[in-house]
């Protein structure tokens, strides 16, 4: 499946889109999970301290809301599907400051 990132995140792991490979079955949530194993650094970001997905974060899958979905993030997605992951706006822009932190530590 592909996982597309916008504002902050992209920022965070320096690319637009990743591939990964989930088994059969697996749900928005185990794409979540995937995503925190292979950046960590998002962790904190996009999961609560029990695992749950920030209710503020705006998340969509074939661009519709999962929230709306009969089975929400536990809805089973296939290997076509596109996950989208945007950073919350605050203001209608992403914090400067945060970008500008990144850039530099990531050396952009």
């Amino acid at each position: 499946m592909r996982i597309e990132f916008y504002g902050i995140f992209r920022l965070q792991i320096g690319k637009k889109t990743l591939e990964f490979d989930l088994s059969h079955g697996s749900t928005i949530y185990d794409a979540l999970q995937a995503v925190v194993k292979r950046f960590p650094v998002l962790r904190d970001d996009l999961l609560d301290q029990n695992d749950k997905l920030y209710p503020y974060l705006p998340l969509y899958i074939n661009g519709r809301n999962p929230r709306l979905l009969e089975d929400g993030l536990n809805t089973v997605i296939d290997v076509d599907d596109v996950l989208s992951i945007f950073s919350p706006i605050s203001s209608g822009r992403i914090n400067v400051e945060d970008a500008r932190k990144v850039r530099t530590d990531n050396n952009f």
